[in-house]
């Protein structure tokens, strides 16, 4: 089992930054994969971006040159940070942590709001 714990969602106005947490606790050997996806009101869950165990990075379209993930592990925790600049309001949407392991594992979300 995974436990991912999210943190650094807010109202922020356009063109200001945010960075994003989530720390997993529990089997974090079994992780190879850590990423963020969000969801807006009316439209499909979608990646943002990923980070595999061994760095290799994936972003969506929307969010490259913006976007940055990154990831810091221990022993016992892995957490997966996305700095956000430059927001749009087209970035308002809840997001999720996800974990690649023995099994898919989410956080509860965390929302963004991009707003003057």
């Amino acid at each position: 089992q995974v436990q991912l714990v999210e943190s650094g969602g807010d109202l922020v106005q356009p063109g200001g930054s945010l960075r994003l947490s989530c720390e997993a606790s529990g089997r974090v050997f079994t992780i190879y994969a850590m990423g963020w996806y969000r969801q807006a009101p009316g439209k499909e869950r979608e990646l943002v971006a990923q980070i595999t165990r061994d760095d290799s990075t994936t972003y969506a379209d929307s969010v490259k040159g913006r976007f940055t993930i990154s990831r810091d592990s221990t022993t016992t925790t892995s957490t997966v940070y996305l700095q956000m600049n430059s927001l749009k309001p087209e970035d308002t949407a809840v997001y999720y942590c996800n974990t690649l392991a023995n099994d898919v594992y989410w956080g509860q979300g965390t929302q963004v709001t991009v707003a003057s």
